[in-house]
């Protein structure tokens, strides 16, 4: 409850000093940290919180075992525009607490446009409030099905997605698995894994024009520079892939860990610059509110080890 998060705050232990000149290079910056954990303690008020995070309809429903949590938004005054189903998924360390922002440009009428969308967002299970698989080998292509099949179970035969990160990777499944069901699909995580794609990216070293626009070479190539940030960049995937019970205690455990190993994923995540940075640039896109909804969604529902699975 609120009384023993706050009891937890207050007790955290006294946090390593960063090395000097590191930034978020070693992980979060711990400097950064204590401010973060002040304005927690401080100044983020739950009970407003709580009421912001319940202003859309929420539900569960069960499929094909799992209680599934999911967000449904439809249009007030659609008129006579089309209204067209839309399914986003969030990926990790994200929740469907990302989506508030945008879901009322989604389901407000434009009159530039002839069409509304009708919004569902669920959480994938194992996350926030969607129940998590209690045996091994719950993969991307099975969460797949049970989101179309939740929206069979709403009545879309067919919809349009939008997902990032785990969110991309369970849409692509999705994609190959029911094309039929699929009316349009976007994601900011586009990627190919197929043995040509990886001989392309290696022979088109010496002719980047070959695989990409000259004014795009630079996200691609040079290629060592990419895998070496690539290797840096993911060692919490690894971990989190092959150990991520042991992992999931102390973040289940302490608010102030779990917020350290989330919010520097924020900080490299959206702009590596901000790494350099002894503010971790978090403030530049967020607010420290914006971000404790959503480490406060994985705190009380307990989800940090079962997203890491």
């Amino acid at each position: 409850d609120i009384d023993d998060l706050k009891w937890r705050l207050e007790h955290t232990r006294p946090l390593q000093p960063p090395l000097e000149g590191i930034a978020q290079e070693y992980g979060m910056n711990t400097n950064l940290l204590k401010k973060v954990i002040e304005f927690w303690k401080t100044e983020y008020n739950w009970k407003e919180r709580e009421t912001f995070l319940n202003k859309y309809p929420q539900y569960k429903t069960k499929i094909q075992g799992l209680d599934i949590h999911y967000i449904h938004v439809k249009p007030e005054n659609p008129g006579n525009k089309k209204v067209l189903p839309l399914l986003i998924i969030h990926g990790w360390p994200g929740s469907v607490r990302e989506f508030y922002d945008v879901i009322p440009i989604f389901t407000t009428a434009k009159d530039d446009r002839d069409f509304v969308f009708e919004v569902i967002a669920p959480s994938i299970p194992g996350y926030g409030f969607s129940q998590a698989a209690s045996k091994p080998g719950l993969s991307a292509a099975h969460v797949a099905i049970i989101m179309n099949n939740l929206m069979k179970r709403l009545g879309f035969a067919s919809f349009y997605c939008q997902g990032g990160d785990f969110g991309a990777i369970i849409l692509q499944n999705l994609c190959v698995l029911h094309p039929e069901c699929i009316l349009g699909y976007h994601t900011n995580m586009a990627y190919v894994s197929t043995p040509l794609s990886y001989i392309k990216y290696v022979v088109c070293t010496l002719w980047p024009e070959l695989i990409v626009r000259a004014e795009h070479k630079d996200r691609v190539y040079p290629l060592l520079e990419k895998i070496e940030h690539r290797i840096r960049e993911t060692g919490y995937l690894h971990l989190q892939a092959t150990k991520p019970d042991s992992l999931g205690v102390g973040m289940t455990d302490s608010p102030a860990g779990l917020a350290a190993y989330i919010l520097e994923k924020f900080t490299t995540g959206t702009d590596r610059s901000w790494q350099q940075r002894p503010d971790g640039g978090l403030l530049e896109k967020f607010t420290y509110t914006d971000l404790l909804d959503n480490i406060m969604i994985y705190w009380w529902s307990g989800t940090a080890t079962s997203s890491f699975r």
